[in-house]
């Protein structure tokens, strides 16, 4: 369950009112980009679909009984007070291979915040369900879901902050090198990095199928 944070690791800090690809001509020029406290909201690789099979244990194309999948993932973020609170709302759509009577179908799901782009900081289990209704093949329902992150843990340090805005001019030996490069620096913005993470909570079985599939 992760996913890759290299490209935040490429985000420095905004400076006064300035703005993400802004250039300025101070201290030699350069461009801004924005570093936010709120989350990342996403879906990890392989959780985003569910196959259910009948009967339970098959994983032959004729015996899957049910599908689903999470789309239109959302998120809110309100970054006020002590902490950072990360809300996101997805839908959640299903099919059956049978157009039956009513039924339905209750399916798990996770809901994480991830640190430094491995490590679950919290972690909830939820259920969504799915009602088809009689002589349809199809449900559809919607669901949120909310992560409360320490502003402190999602802020950089003081000295870190320092390193990575510190005015660098074209043709320094100090301009060419990528602050980033610095394992300590490096290491201090992961930390400071969290995602809000939502996917199916599937069995090691039904990962695989997603895997292989």
């Amino acid at each position: 369950m992760k996913l890759r944070t290299t490209a935040l690791l490429a985000l420095t800090l905004l400076a006064g009112c300035r703005h993400a690809g802004d250039v300025t001509a101070e201290n030699g020029g350069g461009i801004y980009a924005v570093r936010s406290t709120c989350p990342i909201a996403g879906i990890p690789t392989g959780t985003g679909d569910i196959t259910l099979f009948d009967p339970q244990g098959s994983t032959d194309s004729r015996a899957i009984d049910v599908t689903a999948a999470i789309t239109q993932l959302r998120a809110y973020c309100q970054d006020a007070g002590n902490d950072v609170v990360s809300t996101v709302t997805f839908t959640v759509t299903g099919l059956r291979r049978d157009a039956g009577p009513a039924r339905q179908v209750v399916l798990p799901y996770f809901d994480v915040a991830l640190r430094g782009g491995a490590t679950v900081a919290a972690k909830q289990i939820g259920a969504v369900a799915l009602n088809f209704p009689a002589g349809s093949q199809h449900a559809r329902t919607s669901a949120r879901a909310s992560v409360r992150v320490n502003r402190g843990a999602a802020s950089l340090p003081a000295n870190v902050r320092q390193i990575l805005t510190r005015p660098r001019k074209s043709g320094e030996a100090e301009a060419a090198i990528d602050p980033l490069a610095e394992p300590g620096v490096r290491a201090a913005v992961a930390n400071a990095t969290f995602e809000h993470l939502v996917g199916f909570q599937l069995t090691q079985d039904q990962l695989k199928y997603n895997a292989t599939r």
